[in-house]
């Protein structure tokens, strides 16, 4: 809250509101390919192609360099939320996105991902300023808000990418 001091009586403003945010797991937060790397060939060979649809591999994945910190600040800086896809044809990338998100950023409340799991097939669903994923499917090339894709030049990495959010926050 803003206090203003207004001719001898004090009046209470709600603080500016923050933007909304949305960031993307796989290829954003998520290494998908450290998931595929913990695989047997047996099974790599099996679901060669739609590898996502491999029971437990979104277990399996490591953090991105510098995401982790990156969504910590982004979630001081913005009203932010994670906004992924699960494949349909695979029950448990649902409950692993979840312990995924719990294990390495937090579970509690004091958590900056507390309850800020969205997974949905539809991104463009979803009001917010901005979005940070690393493709236009999914929704997000219908977004309406500015969609920062990630890997792509300009936004390489999380380094040049927070110091693009840092402006607009």
């Amino acid at each position: 809250m803003t206090t203003t001091i207004e001719t001898g009586s004090v009046t209470e403003r709600p603080a500016p509101k923050k933007k909304v945010l949305y960031v993307d797991m796989d290829n954003t937060l998520v290494d998908f390919q450290s998931g595929v790397d913990r695989l047997s060939p047996e099974i790599r060979d099996e679901y060669q192609d739609h590898l996502d649809h491999v029971p437990g591999i979104f277990a399996l994945m490591d953090p991105l360099p510098g995401a982790l910190a990156a969504f910590r600040e982004l979630a001081e800086l913005f009203d932010t939320y994670i906004l992924s896809t699960a494949p349909w044809e695979n029950p448990s990338a649902w409950t692993d996105k979840l312990l995924w998100v719990k294990k390495y950023i937090g579970g509690d409340e004091d958590s900056p991902a507390y309850k800020r799991l969205i997974l949905s097939h539809h991104k463009n669903l979803n009001r917010g300023d901005f979005i940070i994923d690393d493709r236009e499917v999914h929704g997000v090339k219908e977004f309406k808000g500015e969609h920062i894709f990630f890997t792509q030049p300009s936004y390489e990495d999380w380094n040049v990418v927070m110091k693009y959010m840092r402006t607009l926050a």
